[in-house]
C-alpha cells in the first residue's frame, strides 16, 4: 500500500531527500542530481506546507497536455503551493538521471511583503503536473540565473536587505513564468484551438436537455475533468484565447439554453431555473436580466 509523506518543514523535506540540513530554515535551493528518494516504490504521494518551484532536465517521461504530448528536451519547470497533493511517478530503469534545481519556499518566508498576497495569484501554482512549463535554453537561463541568485542572497550574511532582495528576485521568476506560459500558450495554437473545440463540444453535451434537466448547471470543475486538464489550466487558456473567464461560458452557453426553452416550451419560469440548477428562481432571473437587459418574462412575450 501507497504511503502518503507529508512535509511541514523544508528541513523535513531535505532528510527524506537524503541531503544536509538547509542553510536557512524558510528557503532552499536544491540540486537535483543530488536528490536520493528513500524509496524503491516507482510511486510517492506527499503533502507539503510550503512553495516549490522545479526546473528538471533529462526527464525520463513524456509530459501530456491533455492528449497532446510535448516534444520539448529542455527544462520542464513545475509549480506547487502549500498543501496540494503531489504524486511523482519515478523511473527506476532510467540510464539518464534527471538534473536541475528545486526550490522551496515557506509561505513564513514572504510574511509582511506584498508577494505573501501576489504569489496566490499566479494560476500556475495550482497547474496539474501535465500541465508544466516547457523552456527554451533561453528560457531556461534566464531561470537558472535567478535561482542562483536567490541561493547567493540566503548563503550570505543575513542583513535587513536579504528578505527584500530575495523577494524581489522570487517575485521576478514568477513574471518572467507567467510570460513563458503566455509563449506556450501561443506557440502551441493547435493544440489550445483542439482543446477549445473541445471545451464547446463537452460544454455542449452537459446542457442537452437530459443532462441540464437531471444535473443542473455544469460546474468549471466538471468540465475540466473530462477534458483532463486542471481548472486553473482551463481559466487561462479560455481568458487568453477569449477574454472570457470559464464561468462566463458557462454562464452564456446556460442563457442560450434558457433562451431556448423560454421560446419553445410552456414551462414556467421556476420550472426552467430550477431545471438548470439554480435554487431560487429569483437568482436565474438575476443572471438572466444581467446577461440580456430583460427579464426572462419579457424575453418570452417577445416571441409571443
Amino acid at each position: 500500500m501507497e504511503n502518503t509523506f507529508r512535509f511541514n518543514s523544508i528541513a523535513e523535506f531535505h532528510k527524506f531527500c537524503s541531503l544536509p540540513n538547509p542553510e536557512h530554515p524558510l528557503i532552499s535551493l536544491i540540486d537535483y542530481s543530488k536528490v536520493a528518494y528513500p524509496i524503491n516504490d516507482s510511486q510517492m504521494k506527499w503533502i507539503q506546507d510550503f512553495y516549490s518551484v522545479g526546473l528538471k532536465r533529462n526527464v525520463n517521461a513524456k509530459f501530456n497536455y491533455g492528449q497532446q504530448q510535448y516534444d520539448f528536451d529542455s527544462g520542464v519547470l513545475t509549480f506547487v503551493a502549500p498543501l496540494q497533493f503531489l504524486k511523482i511517478e519515478v523511473n527506476p530503469n532510467a540510464v539518464v538521471e534527471p538534473t536541475g534545481w528545486l526550490l522551496l519556499i515557506h509561505p513564513d518566508f514572504l510574511w509582511n511583503t506584498p508577494l505573501a498576497k501576489k504569489i496566490k495569484s499566479f494560476d500556475f501554482f495550482r497547474y496539474a503536473v501535465n500541465e508544466a512549463l516547457f523552456l527554451s535554453d533561453k528560457e531556461e537561463n534566464i531561470m537558472v540565473d535567478i535561482l542562483l541568485k536567490i541561493e547567493q542572497e540566503y548563503q550570505s550574511n543575513i542583513d535587513k536587505f536579504s528578505q527584500e532582495l530575495i523577494v524581489a528576485q522570487l517575485e521576478l521568476l514568477l513574471i518572467y513564468a507567467e510570460r513563458f506560459y503566455e509563449r506556450q500558450f501561443l506557440t502551441r495554437k493547435k493544440s489550445s484551438y483542439e482543446l477549445l473545440e473541445r471545451f464547446e463540444s463537452v460544454l455542449s453535451d452537459l446542457f442537452q436537455k437530459d443532462n441540464v434537466l437531471g444535473n443542473g448547471m455544469p460546474t468549471v470543475t466538471l468540465i475540466a475533468e473530462q477534458l483532463n486538464i486542471s481548472p486553473n489550466y482551463l481559466g487561462t487558456l479560455l481568458r487568453l484565447h477569449t477574454q472570457q473567464t470559464t464561468q462566463q461560458h458557462i454562464q452564456n452557453k446556460l442563457i442560450d439554453y434558457a433562451k431556448e426553452q423560454l421560446s419553445t416550451t410552456n414551462l414556467s419560469i421556476s420550472e426552467i431555473a430550477y431545471g438548470l440548477g439554480f435554487e431560487h428562481p429569483q437568482s436565474f432571473s438575476k443572471l438572466f436580466k444581467q446577461k440580456t437587459n430583460q427579464t426572462p418574462l419579457e424575453f418570452r412575450r417577445f416571441f409571443n
